[in-house]
């Protein structure tokens, strides 16, 4: 399987077998990655004397993240899985910084600028157990389950919190792909045309507190 991301600042790709992870190449390009990334797959599946029609499926991040660089990855995928007659799978990116995590509940979050974060609460199994929001931080962090729970980021200063944080690689192309090879084996894959990108909504909490600024105070 080929994984892209191409969600955020960095980005990667990654070539996984049924044995875990081949190889996972960062890409490194200040103005987005639509011009660099076939070129970068081409060589890694050359490193390993392979072409892309031996794949058996593809897959993206789906976000949340940068619009662009979401749709870039996804768009690479789906044209792949179509141009070869293969499936296509799309990982949440909250999802993959989830798999490094090693407590029984594991609370993803990215930053989603302007003081909001992407968050969402994984077990160890990896199934979502509350919502992927955008929210500000405070009002996600009160909303968060009791139990033993981690903090699972890269990039991200989680300062003040009584949980323990686990900073993970930057690259995710790997955890994506580990997690939609799974998914591969299980038969949980979709036609290239039925994916589509994570769009996360605001939590309730969040709407509630939003209201509540907007009141005018008397």
């Amino acid at each position: 399987m080929l994984a892209i991301d191409t969600t955020g600042e960095s980005g990667s790709i990654a070539l996984v077998g049924a044995g875990g992870l081949v190889e996972e190449m960062a890409l490194d390009s200040t103005d987005g990655y639509a011009h660099v990334l076939f070129d970068a797959m081409e060589r890694l599946l050359a490193r390993h004397g392979l072409k892309v029609e031996q794949m058996d499926a593809f897959a993206s991040g789906s976000g949340p993240g940068s619009f662009t660089g979401v749709r870039v990855g996804l768009t690479a995928a789906k044209g792949l899985a179509e141009a070869t007659g293969r499936k296509a799978v799309a990982v949440s990116n909250l999802q993959a910084l989830a798999w490094y995590g090693s407590r029984p509940l594991r609370a993803a979050v990215l930053d989603a600028r302007r003081g909001e974060v992407y968050g969402g609460v994984y077990n160890a199994s990896l199934q979502l157990v509350q919502e992927e929001v955008v929210a500000k931080l405070s009002v996600w962090l009160e909303s968060l389950p009791q139990g033993d729970l981690e903090f699972v980021t890269h990039g991200f200063q989680l300062v003040g919190v009584s949980r323990p944080v686990l900073e993970v690689p930057k690259s995710l192309a790997g955890s994506i792909g580990r997690i939609a090879f799974d998914r591969l084996l299980r038969g949980e894959v979709l036609d290239p045309g039925e994916i589509d990108a994570n769009y996360v909504r605001r939590s309730d909490a969040e709407l509630l507190w939003r209201d509540r600024r907007a009141v005018p105070q008397r």
